[in-house]
């Protein structure tokens, strides 16, 4: 996986080799939580090895961390299992270094003045 070079330069070699490959995997999965890839797929867009990639998927998968459903893998929904994992952490510090921390602050600002409509009581 590439960082980008403030990256390269302001983290220490120890910090650069913490993140694993399951750790870079989960991150990539978390990161894009709202579709499920196949590991070729995670293997491309991380830049990792594919056997690598399926070796970290099976992994995660026997801790609850991803799910499996044919050839395709998605982050696990059960937030309070991937909050306990420390490696979850870690990616999402290196994310939210590369790409910058979400805002709640912006989506509240594109948020629809409207409740979704299964969120609206029923008459």
């Amino acid at each position: 996986m590439s960082i980008d070079r403030e990256t390269f330069e302001n983290t220490s070699e120890d910090e650069l080799t913490e993140i694993s490959v399951p750790d870079q995997v989960l991150g990539f999965l978390v990161a894009h939580e709202d579709r499920a890839f196949e590991a070729r797929e995670i293997a491309a867009q991380t830049e990792l090895d594919e056997g690598a990639v399926s070796t970290a998927l099976t992994r995660l998968k026997s801790r609850g961390l991803v799910e499996h459903k044919a050839t395709y893998w998605a982050v696990t929904t059960d937030n309070d299992r991937l909050q306990s994992y420390s490696g979850y952490e870690r990616a999402t510090a290196l994310f939210n270094e590369q790409l910058g921390r979400e805002s709640k602050d912006d989506w509240k600002e594109h948020a629809p003045e409207e409740p979704h409509p299964s969120l609206e009581d029923a008459e």
